[in-house]
């Protein structure tokens, strides 16, 4: 099957969707393209501007932070005001501070701004999942979770193989290096100007009206029963790991090409947009490895395992094609089963608890997140990146472990139903 045919394939069930599931699903898709060509560059333009790896630590921590502090009350928003009307502010109030991070040149306020364009960015990432559980039946939520993950990872592939292109191309026109901030500048303006789009789809959803008469059959639990649940916990645990290994060493993969291998922008570009396209297809295929595999958790733990053998290939071997080929596949070994265990996550709990939790899960890996990119940029400016992939492989392998401890017996449990259903 050649990539046309696979890719036809990969696409095909979008037809089962109706108009709503794909004006959203063009809305993430278009994020993605957005949010890829910013994360591609915004650490570049920081060091171009002449900040030093602290700063740019604390640049990328306040996203999080903010998520952090402001996680729950933001879901409780999304509640109150519907899961359209939250995506819609959020998209609006993180494409605006965007803009003005790389427009304004005080120190505290790029912070400030980063800070409120992760209130943004976590108001709309918080209302797609019960938007998702919202617009299709039970036996599509799987499927859209999956194609939604997919999709955004796809596009992702895109802006970064487009956007590496740009930094050449407005430095010829601002007649300015290539490199420099000002060109740097002018690649993240031209994004965020593309992420303005995004509104448009969203504002065209139809959100399906609440059922009240459903809503108040039993008492909603609280916020602190779902907090406490022993299940939440265990669920919590493998992503705030996760999120703080991802936080020391993710936001600067573009700045570990530069410093090892001086690699262009436009083959930077490339690369990402690689990773990016083959992690997208991998979470389409991910689901029929649960088959093979023997359940959702074999599945996440065997790929994530594998995936640690190619992150230390990164950091430690010297060849550039080498390390090229083993963080495409790091990539998508690592991500192939984030919408399996997410579907997995909120198979645990009933409808009425899905929401905190979804929200819970999403602290523990802005944690991760808020910690990470600081405590990185102050090791990077005094030992170099070498001590931090030993750190991430070993949060990554703790997270692993807690996974297949705390729910291998669920796999075993689910063959057990299937065997006695046949």
């Amino acid at each position: 099957m050649n990539a046309f045919l696979f890719l036809r394939a990969v696409l095909r069930p979008l037809k089962s969707f109706d108009r709503t599931v794909r004006l959203f699903l063009c809305a993430t898709v278009m994020d993605g393209v957005v949010y890829s060509a910013w994360t591609l560059f915004f650490n570049f333009y920081l060091l171009g501007r002449g900040f030093d790896r602290q700063f740019l630590g604390m640049a990328n921590a306040m996203p999080s932070l903010g998520a952090l502090l402001l996680g729950i009350p933001l879901g409780m928003l999304s509640d109150r005001i519907g899961s359209k009307r939250a995506m819609l502010l959020g998209v609006s109030v993180y494409i605006l501070s965007m803009g003005l991070e790389v427009t304004v040149v005080q120190p505290s306020l790029i912070l400030a701004f980063a800070f409120t364009g992760g209130l943004g960015s976590m108001l709309f990432f918080l209302s797609q999942a019960p938007f998702m559980m919202k617009v299709v039946a039970a036996e599509n939520r799987a499927l859209l979770f999956s194609m939604n993950f997919g999709l955004v990872t796809l596009s992702g592939a895109v802006g970064n193989l487009f956007a590496g292109q740009l930094p050449a191309l407005f430095g010829k026109w601002l007649d300015v290096a290539p490199r420099s901030a000002q060109a740097y500048q002018a690649v993240l303006l031209g994004a965020v100007s593309l992420g303005v789009l995004t509104l448009i789809p969203l504002s065209l959803l139809r959100e399906p009206a609440r059922s009240p008469a459903k809503e108040h059959d039993q008492p909603r639990p609280s916020l602190w029963q779902v907090l406490l649940h022993p299940r939440t916990l265990k669920l919590a645990l493998p992503n705030l790991l996760l999120g703080l290994g991802a936080g020391i060493l993710m936001p600067y993969f573009n700045v570990f090409f530069l410093d090892r291998f001086a690699l262009p922008d436009a083959k930077l570009g490339m690369l990402f947009s690689a990773a990016s396209l083959m992690t997208g297809l991998g979470s389409v295929i991910g689901p029929r490895l649960v088959g093979r595999l023997g359940g959702k958790i074999r599945t996440v733990v065997y790929t994530q395992s594998a995936s640690l053998v190619f992150l230390l290939f990164i950091g430690f071997t010297p060849w550039l094609w080498f390390v090229s080929l083993s963080y495409l596949l790091r990539s998508v070994l690592m991500n192939l089963t984030v919408p399996l265990f997410h579907a997995f996550a909120l198979e645990q709990v009933d409808e009425r608890r899905q929401g905190a939790l979804n929200s819970v899960l999403e602290l523990a890996w802005q944690v991760g997140w808020t910690v990470g990119p600081y405590t990185s940029g102050v090791i990077q400016q005094a030992y170099g990146f070498s001590p931090l992939f030993i750190i991430t492989a070993v949060t990554y392998a703790l997270a692993i472990v807690f996974t297949w401890v705390f729910f291998a017996s669920s796999d075993r449990e689910e063959e057990r139903l299937v065997a006695a259903a046949a």
